[in-house]
């Protein structure tokens, strides 16, 4: 294990102990968002290594996982602690997380791996399993709730909610079965240049880098919490949306496994980068909507989950052209340039409504 593996995780938290005695600011702010870069970097060599040791698709399944939940401790946390209206930032946070992996990290993965190997392949159903499923948690989550009759705008009622907070988790689950047992061999591809070559690592070193990934994730999102009064005051400085703050989040959340998709789509291991970047935005509705609904249930906090028009169009059309991009089971630097101007056109209009 090199030495930064261990050293840039200890630096995260030696930094999180000063904030927590001086707070943020300053040179410290800039601290935090270096050690934060570099602690993503340790999270990615890590999660490789439990990926190795364990295999595909379950190594991209713990690494999608255990962010998801972080994302949503931070996420909860923040809901929790904070005394403004907070009442849509599930909403954003998941919406600016889907869009951010099914236009920014596909389309960073088709781009990367296009420009390297013209042509790449991966499987087709399981690529195609998973959109379904996605499809059916952002209409239950994010669309729904405008038309219900129950309650006015983007709110559902207390049962709505608990049965969006039911649903939701078996209907991952059911994806994760498909994905790990029943018919693993969608999420799997036998003509990947792979380092099969390589020994896998020991039972010892996999578990050792598995402590140090749970701790380097904490540690990412301890600092992006830290650092969100900053964001936060600097997007109201500015007059930007309230939206912003849920991209920011989602950004920073996503960044391990961002870089690990990309890293695998740069060897011609595009199938594991599906396996992550859809597999973490399922992750990311399934297990984020339970949290919330109940915390909003059990403090008696409104929680707002209907999208605007607008991006319920942005998110009909990433749908579509993620069905027609991913269909074939064989990619081009096109496909990932579309995946990345529907990115671009969300950005936009998120800080230019």
């Amino acid at each position: 294990m090199p030495w930064w593996a261990w050293a840039w995780p200890l630096l995260a938290w030696a930094v999180l102990a000063a904030a927590g005695v001086g707070g943020v600011s300053g040179v410290l702010a800039a601290a935090a968002g270096t050690s934060l870069v570099l602690t993503v970097f340790a999270a990615v060599y890590h999660a490789e290594v439990v990926a190795h040791r364990v295999g595909e698709p379950f190594g991209t399944l713990v690494l999608a996982v255990a962010v998801t939940v972080i994302e949503v401790a931070l996420i909860v946390s923040v809901m929790v602690g904070s005394t403004a209206d907070k009442s849509g930032l599930a909403r954003d946070t998941v919406f600016a997380a889907v869009m951010l992996i099914c236009n920014g990290l596909v389309g960073l993965c088709l781009v990367v791996g296009g420009v390297r190997h013209y042509e790449q392949g991966f499987q087709a159903l399981g690529a195609s399993a998973a959109l379904a499923v996605l499809a059916a948690l952002v209409t239950l989550t994010l669309i729904l709730p405008n038309f219900t009759l129950s309650s006015p705008g983007p709110l559902y009622t207390p049962p709505q909610l608990i049965f969006a907070g039911v649903v939701s988790p078996v209907l991952y689950c059911a994806f994760v079965f498909v994905q790990t047992v029943r018919h693993r061999g969608y999420f799997l591809t036998d003509f990947e240049e792979d380092d099969v070559q390589r020994a896998p690592p020991s039972g010892i070193a996999a578990v050792g880098s598995f402590v140090l990934l749970l701790i380097s994730l904490v540690a990412v999102v301890a600092l992006a919490k830290a650092l969100t009064p900053m964001v936060e005051a600097g997007i109201d400085r500015f007059g930007a949306p309230k939206a912003v703050v849920g991209v920011i989040i989602a950004a920073l959340v996503l960044m391990p496994e961002s870089l690990a998709a990309v890293r695998a789509a740069r060897l011609n291991r595009l199938q594991t980068s599906m396996n992550l970047a859809l597999g973490s935005a399922l992750a990311s509705i399934g297990l984020t909507i339970p949290t919330v609904a109940f915390v909003s249930i059990a403090m008696e906090q409104p929680l707002a989950l209907g999208l605007g028009e607008r991006e319920e169009v942005l998110l009909g059309v990433t749908l579509l052209i993620s069905v027609l991009t991913l269909g074939t089971g064989r990619t081009t630097v096109l496909q990932g340039v579309v995946h990345l101007v529907i990115l671009a056109t969300f950005l936009f209009f998120t800080v230019v409504p």
